[in-house]
């Protein structure tokens, strides 16, 4: 099984796979990443689809020359890291299907299962407990890691904006929480912070739903900021 190396000068060369990258949550990662110099490679099941979504971000982002490549799904599968932002019902299942590509990567989930009853967002909770555990019970020889789950969309998605976030990962390898904690890192205005073990997941996923109706109610873009901790307890701070 590949072990992943954490430390500056690899992120520095990393190359990014985004799966469901076509996707709102997807796309604005991409261009978050890439917008720190990352190449990302946004993956679909129709590369062209997937390559008119990094022609896109180019476009609107003209300047900034993100190294951004549309790819199948499979092909996103070969990056250093794999990123999940798949809608909540498609994840298990994609993760299954490219179960043998996923063999030894860091794949980070980060999607969140909500439904509408009304006017509010509601937590969802799958069978496994959380999205997370059901991505890594359907591939279970991939590492992976819940991180990303709050951070505002919008503010990720808008490259003139910048983040003021702690990023909780979770995950049941040390090798996949030192990945996600430093790719957290590397966003300016974030920071990773390591939440335990997977079974972490189902609330940090539950609470993106109070989150975002906070930010309905108050027109908001909050996001987590956890007090207390040292710079040994997260990324550099």
């Amino acid at each position: 099984m590949r072990r992943y190396e954490t430390h500056c000068a690899r992120l520095e060369t990393m190359k990014i796979g985004i799966l469901g990258g076509t996707g709102p949550a997807g796309k604005a990662m991409a261009a978050r990443l890439a917008s720190v110099g990352l190449d990302v490679r946004i993956g679909s099941r129709q590369v062209e689809r997937a390559a008119q979504t990094a022609v896109e971000l180019r476009e609107r982002w003209q300047g900034r020359k993100l190294a951004v490549s549309g790819v199948l799904n499979e092909e996103a599968c070969g990056a250093d890291l794999v990123i999940l932002a798949t809608p909540w019902d498609g994840a298990a299942p994609l993760a299954r299907s490219l179960a043998a590509e996923l063999d030894g990567k860091v794949l980070i989930s980060m999607v969140n299962a909500l439904g509408k009853v009304g006017d509010e967002l509601l937590a969802l909770v799958p069978p496994s407990g959380s999205i997370a555990l059901a991505v890594q019970l359907a591939a279970p020889r991939a590492l992976v890691a819940g991180a990303f789950h709050h951070l505002p969309a919008r503010v990720v998605a808008d490259l003139s904006q910048s983040l003021d976030a702690d990023v909780l990962v979770c995950s049941d390898h040390p090798e996949a929480t030192a990945a996600a904690v430093e790719l957290s890192g590397r966003i300016p205005g974030c920071h990773g912070v390591d939440a335990g073990s997977l079974s972490a997941a189902a609330a940090i996923e539950a609470f993106t739903a109070v989150l975002i109706g906070i930010n309905i109610k108050h027109r908001a873009h909050a996001s987590i900021r956890l007090t207390g901790l040292s710079s040994g307890n997260s990324s550099e701070r």
